[in-house]
């Protein structure tokens, strides 16, 4: 039975058009709609133009409800009925009492080697560090902070001179294969970790 797929964003989306694009064929899964905390995100267009569902629940009036937010993100998220949310650069931190509703079919991408560099400013951290590499890892979702089971990881040399934005550059493609390939494993029932080749 195929499998349907929600993916939250919360700017231009690309690691959800990589899923998108990945969901054809023999694949296991199909989008079923793609969900922004931002009205005005990029990747809300994009998903139509590729003909997925797309809806809006904007953080921005609940304030400091958290529990309000996450009550109506999770009323969208019933409607459209997924086995599976991914979450693709969506920039909220989501509640032990959300997560739990989902509990074991959450994916989320995070551009770091975890359990290193969990939180923002990853890469700047990686080279302040005087790291040799850097990487992107896609994990369940759990209560606590990018701290799931590991599903996958994706690896990166840092050069000398690398900024943030350079090292950046050169992770987004590896995230763009590791995301879809983690995605349709896991949609096929297979937890195993996957290393993309160059990886431990």
């Amino acid at each position: 039975m195929t499998k349907r797929v929600a993916i939250l964003i919360s700017g231009g989306g690309s690691n959800m058009v990589a899923l998108a694009r990945s969901m054809h064929g023999n694949h296991p899964a199909r989008p079923c709609l793609v969900m922004s905390n931002v009205a005005g995100a990029g990747g809300l267009a994009k998903a139509r133009d590729l003909g997925i569902q797309t809806a809006v629940v904007d953080h921005r009036p609940f304030g400091k409800d958290r529990a309000g937010f996450e009550a109506e993100l999770h009323k969208a998220l019933a409607a459209a009925a997924p086995d599976i949310i991914c979450l693709a650069g969506f920039m909220r931190i989501l509640t032990a009492d959300f997560v739990s509703k989902w509990n074991g079919r959450m994916l989320n991408i995070h551009p770091s080697l975890l359990p290193k560099y969990k939180g923002l400013h990853t890469h700047a951290r990686a080279i302040e560090a005087g790291d040799g590499e850097a990487g992107c890892t896609v994990h369940e979702v759990t209560a606590s902070l990018d701290d799931g089971p590991i599903l996958g990881q994706a690896r990166a040399p840092i050069l000398p001179g690398d900024t943030p934005d350079t090292l950046a550059a050169r992770i987004l493609p590896l995230e763009h294969s590791l995301y879809p390939a983690v995605l349709r494993r896991f949609a096929d029932g297979d937890r195993t970790p996957l290393f993309l080749p160059g990886s431990d």
